[in-house]
């Protein structure tokens, strides 16, 4: 049996060490009839794979490894096989550029390109490559280049290529905007925009060696002058049916996949967690996740989780979250919901433009947290988005709720102070802005109301006073009855709390229903069991919610 594959990223790794590989060399046609493009996908979903196996099928120095296109589909393809391991291939990633200084990041790069310059140290020893071009490379292979040299250094390989095999150069840059993406997030993305713009336009814009060239990456950045100025370059994003289905998982290859190794039961729950995405007009299925998931049932772990989630990248999410407005929280909301909202899509985006609330949902479809749901006007990129799945729901959730502790802890003494002090007003005012600030994935029953209000009363410890604590009681027989929650005190000489709840069915009837909670505490005689075990003075306070809004009455001392 083939084994799994989970991050292996070499194709010579894949078809050497028999694992499982779902053929997708027919992108390689795809670029055969390309001049530049641009392939725009979410993260994990195979372009350096992808990318790997371009490198593999291209390049004039990989001849020993044409076997490994035997059997598979392009190998049917006899004017794409006219071009294998036929031209000079440059090929770098860039998704390891993470750093949080611009300085990180330009050693980083000058790493690559020295491993770069090194599978080509041949060019040294060449009797074709002209002296000065030698020097260059050279100075550029120890280590000793300056900036200037660095963003030359494509176009320096690429004409030492040249001149080599005489054939003229493709180059593929896999992930080009990983590091725009890490200094938008630390602050240095002016320098780094010039920087990586400098080595693309010298490598690509005005180099006569060029043969083609592929790029992968989560966004097209063209407003950044990045590719500016390329003839023939086409940009195929997830809106785009050219190429659809060459990253990512079609639903017949999941079928096969999980065919192939005997968990065909499994199909439903992959396609309810994992499934969703929509390129083009593709159904496409996250393939890391469908791999993570397979891999994790072969060893008899049966139950769904959200892998990708553990990728890190998702710091989009939370930022926005932390961010947003009214408008923006009710929007997430509804898609956390699994309704759809409308928005318009801004095709072409800088990291500038982050910011603008219009556009943050482009760049969430872009990155794989929503999917189009339905085209409204392609003409005017308008679309219906959603959440694709249950596995970034559960990254919307659990972002969200850990932002949402964060917020709360901050405000649970001050609900104590104020129920502790019988300011009703100032304590039904924190409850409804923490109530706002909650995404509502539930049914507003008594149930939830219930638990939120038990929480935000939970506490190593409420020091309003010198050493005062608290306790929390739920649910516990007193009186008649069972009263909600009580807020107990350590010391007996301090106030205790009793708090009963209601749910109104209307906005209209919050202030009746929270004095009718009051009334339910009395003739249940909640207080009763407080009284008899000596707590003195006892406050009482009846809520009732409605949605997002709620309603405190105190009980007044006669």
């Amino acid at each position: 049996m083939k084994r799994i594959s989970t991050g292996v990223e070499d194709f010579k790794e894949i078809i050497d060490d028999n694992y499982y590989y779902i053929d997708k060399t027919m992108f390689i046609k795809d670029i055969v009839n390309e001049k530049f493009a641009l392939y725009t996908r979410p993260r994990r979903f195979g372009k350096t794979l992808n990318m790997s196996m371009l490198y593999y099928f291209f390049s004039i120095n990989e001849k020993d490894n044409a076997y490994l296109f035997d059997d598979l589909e392009v190998s049917k393809d006899q004017e794409a096989m006219k071009h294998q391991n036929q031209y000079p291939v440059i090929y770098i990633t860039l998704k390891d550029m993470k750093g949080t200084s611009y300085d990180e990041q330009i050693d980083s790069f000058s790493d690559i390109i020295t491993d770069l310059y090194d599978q080509h140290h041949y060019i040294e020893d060449s009797n074709h490559v002209t002296r000065a071009m030698k020097n260059k490379f050279t100075k550029i292979y120890e280590g000793q280049g300056t900036k200037a040299n660095l963003k030359n250094s494509l176009k320096i390989l690429s004409t030492c290529l040249y001149q080599h095999f005489h054939k003229k150069v493709i180059i593929l840059i896999d992930e080009y905007d990983v590091p725009l993406s890490d200094a938008y997030s630390n602050g240095y993305f002016e320098v780094m925009s010039k920087f990586i713009s400098g080595v693309f336009s010298a490598g690509l814009k005005t180099n006569k060696y060029i043969e083609k060239g592929a790029f992968t990456g989560c966004l097209r950045i063209s407003k950044e002058s990045i590719f500016t100025g390329l003839n023939n370059f086409n940009v195929y994003s997830i809106t785009e049916n050219r190429s659809s289905d060459r990253f990512g998982f079609t639903l017949n290859e999941v079928q096969n996949l999980c065919h192939y190794y005997s968990i065909d039961d499994k199909i439903d729950i992959i396609k309810e967690w994992y499934d969703g995405y929509l390129f083009g007009n593709t159904e496409i299925y996250n393939t890391w996740s469908v791999l993570k998931y397979i891999d994790q049932v072969m060893q008899s772990i049966y139950e769904p989780i959200s892998f990708w989630a553990n990728t890190s990248g998702n710091d989009i999410v939370k930022e926005y979250i932390e961010k947003s407005d009214s408008q923006l929280h009710d929007e997430f909301e509804l898609l956390i919901q699994g309704e759809y909202i409308e928005k318009q899509i801004s095709p072409e985006l800088t990291y500038r433009e982050m910011d603008r609330i219009s556009n943050i949902y482009s760049f969430l479809l872009f990155t794989g947290y929503l999917k189009i749901h339905k085209i409204i006007d392609r003409s005017r990129n308008i679309y219906e988005l959603e959440i694709p799945n249950k596995e970034i729901r559960e990254i919307y959730i659990n972002i969200f709720n850990e932002w949402f502790n964060d917020y709360t802890i901050a405000r649970k003494p001050l609900l104590m102070e104020a129920l502790l002090h019988q300011d009703e007003k100032r304590a039904q005012s924190i409850i409804i802005q923490i109530l706002n600030k909650t995404i509502s994935y539930h049914d507003e029953v008594e149930a939830f109301y219930h638990g939120f209000l038990g929480g935000l009363l939970v506490s190593d410890g409420y020091n309003i006073k010198s050493n005062d604590k608290y306790s929390i009681q739920s649910n516990k027989e007193s009186g008649d009855g069972r009263f909600d929650l009580s807020v107990v005190p350590d010391d007996l000489n301090n106030p205790c709390i009793i708090i009963e709840c209601k749910i109104s069915k209307e906005r209209r009837k919050l202030k009746s229903d929270s004095q009718d909670a009051i009334d339910q505490v009395i003739e249940k005689k909640y207080m009763d069991g407080f009284i008899a075990d000596g707590y003195d003075p006892i406050y009482v306070y009846g809520l009732s919610f409605y949605k997002k809004t709620c309603f405190v009455t105190r009980l007044k001392s006669e």
